[in-house]
């Protein structure tokens, strides 16, 4: 008989963990929680302090059985669930069904499951912490009063099926706000001037900087042409030349946020994944039978970046061992200035150990595992390295009162570049750009002066690594809200992806509009932003629980009655679609659909017919000279595209086609999407053009 029962939520998670503790103890599994608020009502008494009503989950019955067998048989019973909120509030509704006493010492946590983290976490066994218990439950109260209160009014006004919550309705917002931005942008125009430069038989470019030593924007052509005028002769003398050494510090270990981020622009994982793959690295992964299942990175859902001193030990000594002393870290790491915020009893995402690369663990792991382990054990490593020195060149060029500058860096020092550089959304990556050996006083001459026009450009729309960052910028949701937000505006059918953009859809942005109208707390950022302190407030101990959800329900009560007498019925009215239905004649209309409009029969439900809207491009096939293409999906919802006189014609292609044929062999010329902006291909020979941003 096992002397010690101990529960966590997953069954991977309890395989490694009972391979650590030995023989007397016994580790279960709850599969998560084992009670929540029930499905099917309310169950928040407001009248009564908003008393939550728990019932056991359904389906929850045998593993709740099975473990309360197990506990009649164990001495003493440890609640492990993950250390956070919901980690917290899982081992208490444990203890209540159970029977435990909350204030003995059975919870215990750990942030990474390896052996010496889970025995050192055993010695130090405590009472459940009520303050965590009662955040998460306060953030359950409010979500329920939020979305039990809010969805049937939608689904009565509007549709079946919609949902509103307080952080997918603020995401909503985001999107909609964007698209607004973009939709009311007035692009501007402005030039610049970019000249090619030679010296002795070096060449090198520099670009216009102004007149007379200071600085100038050029806004219009006949503000060009002067500057071109004022230039005499193609001979330009080196005004001034600055030489720094400047030093470029590395990016901090991953929190869940930036985790997200970075697997969504390096990897091309959308968030629900990364968030999938990194439990399973967490939980554990079978390392051949001299390993056994082994936990290889520390907890996911966490805030800080901090490291603690045995990581940056193992890492210093690896750094010096590997790259050489001069690798490693010299000055002491920041500390992690979020306090409140941070749930800084975790660490930052880390390898459990430094010493287990990437490239030892292929045989074990599936490619995207292997992807996403890499990605943590490299951001880990160059954290803890020392910064990249970069020599930076500028020099001004001057021909009368006109300069231009240019610009050159080159890496002195790789440093912490030698492993990882962080990604952007934002710019190209730091690429390196020479200059030849110049001199204040040195005469150059133009080679040749290029004036190019351009327009400014509306702000980008948000892909999920941009609005998960947004999101955390403005202190909206926690680590554990991201992926499944995101998730839930997809699924409620209130926005769509476009090449890997948020674009809000019809039934989004009318949502929005009521929520906006009788809601407008609910999609407030800064009021939003006010709940999640408020919740932190709680996890302190500062404030009860009851006042935060009081304080929220009081004001919000009164927009419910206002909303329920006023919120008028809105009829998604369904569009003709122009064509009739080839099954039984009767017209076909646009309706809306999980993922955006689609065609149907107007005869539903007695006909079925569905078919989707065909999207040309504009393009005549390559392959059969008759057809058209158009721009179809896959099962995965990815674009390509194809001949509408498919299966008769089997042209196929996953990057847009465009109209104009190869300058080379006149064969078709497509847009191939690469990491930083659009190129233009051929299909069939070497033909490329210049990177469009």
């Amino acid at each position: 008989m096992s002397e010690f029962l101990v529960i966590v939520e997953s069954p991977a998670k309890a395989k490694t963990i009972e391979r650590y503790l030995g023989k007397k103890y016994k580790v279960k599994a709850s599969m998560g929680h084992v009670r929540d608020l029930p499905k099917s009502q309310m169950g928040v008494d407001i009248e009564n302090r908003y008393e939550p009503k728990y019932i056991t989950i359904r389906g929850k019955g045998p593993v709740l059985k099975e473990i309360k067998t197990a506990a009649k048989k164990a001495k003493k019973i440890y609640l492990a669930a993950d250390p956070d909120r919901e980690g917290e509030a899982i081992a208490w509704h444990l203890a209540h069904s159970l029977d435990l006493d909350i204030s003995s010492d059975c919870r215990v946590v750990f942030n990474e499951i390896t052996k010496d983290a889970i025995k050192e976490s055993f010695k130090h066994p405590r009472p459940i912490n009520m303050d965590l218990v009662d955040a998460q439950q306060a953030r359950r109260i409010l979500d329920r009063l939020v979305g039990y209160n809010i969805s049937p009014l939608l689904w009565k006004k509007v549709k079946k099926g919609l949902s509103a919550g307080r952080v997918q309705s603020v995401a909503l917002r985001l999107i909609i706000d964007r698209e607004k931005e973009i939709n009311n942008f007035t692009p501007e125009e402005y030039w610049t001037i970019e000249a090619q430069f030679l010296k002795g038989t070096s060449s090198f470019q520099a670009s216009f900087y102004g007149k007379s030593g200071k600085k100038v924007a050029l806004k219009s052509e006949e503000e060009v042409k002067e500057v071109l005028a004022a230039i005499k002769g193609n001979e330009f003398e080196l005004a001034s030349v600055t030489k720094k050494e400047r030093r470029r510090n590395p990016a901090p270990p991953f929190t869940t946020s930036s985790l997200q981020q970075e697997a969504a622009r390096k990897l091309n994982f959308r968030a629900k994944k990364t968030m999938m793959l990194a439990q399973q690295l967490y939980e554990g992964i079978e390392l051949g039978k001299k390993e056994g299942t082994v936990g290889l990175i520390t907890y996911m859902r966490t805030d800080s970046t901090r490291i603690s001193d045995v990581a940056q030990k193992e890492a210093f000594e690896f750094i010096e061992s590997t790259h050489g002393k001069e690798y490693t870290k010299k000055v002491e790491e920041k500390k992690d200035k979020k306090q409140s915020k941070a749930q800084d009893a975790h660490e930052a995402i880390r390898p459990t150990s430094v010493l287990k690369e990437p490239g030892a663990l292929k045989e074990f792991l599936s490619r995207d595992q292997l992807r996403l382990y890499k990605l943590i054990w490299e951001r880990f490593l160059a954290s803890q390295m020392s910064p990249a020195v970069m020599d930076t060149v500028s020099a001004d060029l001057v021909n009368g009162d006109i300069t231009f500058r240019a610009t050159g860096s080159k890496v002195k020092f790789q440093g912490f570049m030698k492993v990882y550089v962080e990604g952007s959304d934002d710019a190209q990556e730091e690429k390196e750009k020479q200059l030849p050996n110049l001199e204040k006083g040195d005469k150059v001459r133009s080679e040749t002066i290029d004036p190019k026009q351009h327009f400014t450009q509306p702000p980008p729309r948000y892909t999920e690594a941009r609005l998960v960052k947004t999101l955390e910028e403005l202190g909206i949701g926690r680590p554990s809200t991201f992926a499944p937000t995101l998730d839930t505006i997809q699924k409620r059918g209130y926005v769509a992806l476009d090449n890997k953009r948020f674009i809000p859809t019809e039934l989004g942005e009318i949502v929005h509009e009521l929520m906006a109208e009788f809601f407008s707390d609910v999609i407030d950022v800064e009021f939003t932003a006010k709940m999640e302190k408020d919740l932190d407030s709680v996890e302190d101990g500062q404030v009860e629980w009851v006042e935060v959800i009081d304080e929220f329900y009081k004001g919000f009560e009164k927009h419910l009655v206002k909303a329920e007498e006023e919120m008028e019925q809105i009829e998604i009215k369904d569009e003709p679609a122009g064509e009739d239905c080839e099954n039984c004649g009767n017209p076909m209309v646009f309706k809306m659909g999980r993922y955006g409009k689609f065609m149907a029969c107007s005869n539903f439900p007695d006909c079925r017919n569905t078919k989707a809207i065909v999207k040309e491009i504009g393009v005549k096939c390559p392959n059969c000279k008759e057809g058209n293409i158009i721009e179809r999906k896959s099962k995965k919802r990815r674009i390509f595209y194809g001949c509408d006189r498919f299966p008769e014609c089997d042209f196929l292609s996953w990057d847009k086609p465009i109209e104009r044929k190869c300058p080379k062999c006149e064969q078709l010329l497509v847009e191939k999407k690469l990491k930083k902006g659009v190129q233009i291909q051929c299909i069939a020979c070497d033909y490329k053009e210049e990177t469009q941003l």
